[in-house]
């Protein structure tokens, strides 16, 4: 052998230990891996081998690589990994990234072992995920997403109770959701993946709602509803207008049979004793205290008074009708007081 042909084969050994140098360190990595020629000279030609290509049929990941360089395979599974997962909530499309949910794939190791497999081998390709990225982001979907219930409201309308209907809301099945999204990536899958919503009741709906009350203190009414729905009217007797009985939005606090009347610090009651249940009580038989300090409906033995502005700011009934009426309310029955 001449000196000239042992340096030339000199040369192409060291050249073929550093590419498997470089091919190893590659697939350890993760990265991709370059594309290989072989090189072979004599004395009088240089030929050049294309890299050896992947096994008819084989697929990484569902993705087909067979007949592909380890680099061109690289760059096929890549860019399969990296199309975005399509995710749909309600009427909305979004497209996330893999990478921004936290999901990172060996694709290297997996396009080694491709190399070495046989004709039709479906390689696994390894996938990790954040699950603490894919829960952040299921949280803001439904930040996005999710509608809070309102409940049902009462207010007057036209000087009658109106109950404003309860909407229901919608909210994100979080856990199912977090499951589907890393199932989806751990399988290489893109969707579409529906994320469902399940439905929030409100708290309060309409049925809720029991007797309410309204007072028209011009009038000297008691009007009684069941819910929306007039029950019964009552004629009653209003502050004078000196002890104006309060306008506003009250409820009932208190509940007494055969109550105990006191005299309140008030002018007009200086002077007076306690009256203890019987006959002649100025508050007859039954006592329905609203959230307005002082003021509550109750029985009266002055049934004369009933229909006019006659009371100390509380609202009379005859004792008939005011037992009728106890019977009917529960504490925290609405009350309106209207000044028409």
């Amino acid at each position: 052998m001449t000196r000239v042909r042992r340096g030339a084969l000199a040369g192409i050994f060291a050249l073929a230990l550093a590419v498997a140098g470089l091919l190893a360190a590659a697939v350890a990595s993760g990265a991709r891996p370059l594309s290989v020629l072989t090189t072979t000279g004599t004395t009088g030609a240089t030929t050049t081998t294309p890299a050896p290509s992947i096994a008819a049929g084989v697929t990484i990941g569902g993705v087909p690589v067979g007949g592909l360089t380890a680099a061109d395979a690289y760059d096929a599974v890549n860019e399969s990994f990296s199309q975005p997962l399509v995710i749909i909530v309600a009427a909305h499309r979004l497209a996330p990234q893999p990478a921004n949910l936290g999901a990172v794939a060996r694709i290297g190791e997996a396009v080694a072992r491709a190399g070495s497999a046989l004709p039709g081998a479906q390689v696994p390709l390894a996938v990790s995920v954040n699950r603490a990225r894919v829960r952040a982001y299921v949280g803001v979907l439904a930040k996005r997403f999710d509608a809070q219930p309102v409940d049902a409201r009462l207010f007057l309308r036209n000087l009658r109770p109106w109950i404003a209907k309860p909407v229901v809301g919608l909210a994100i099945y979080r856990a199912r959701a977090e499951v589907a999204i890393v199932s989806a990536l751990l399988g290489n899958k893109r969707g579409p993946l529906r994320l469902r919503q399940k439905v929030v009741p409100p708290t309060t709906t309409r049925v809720n709602f029991g007797p309410v009350i309204v007072i028209r203190r011009g009038s000297n009414r008691l009007y009684l509803y069941r819910g929306m729905r007039l029950w019964r009217m009552f004629p009653v007797a209003t502050g004078q207008a000196s002890y104006p009985t309060p306008l506003g939005r009250f409820q009932i606090v208190v509940k007494w049979r055969n109550p105990w009347w006191y005299p309140p610090s008030s002018p007009w009651a200086q002077g007076l004793k306690p009256v203890p249940p019987g006959p002649g009580n100025p508050l007859g038989t039954r006592w329905m205290g609203l959230s307005a300090p002082g003021v509550g409906i109750h029985g009266t033995p002055d049934a004369a008074s009933i229909g006019y502005s006659a009371s100390h700011g509380c609202i009379r009934m005859r004792i008939s009708e005011a037992e009728w009426l106890f019977r009917q309310v529960r504490i925290g029955t609405t009350v309106f007081i209207v000044s028409a």
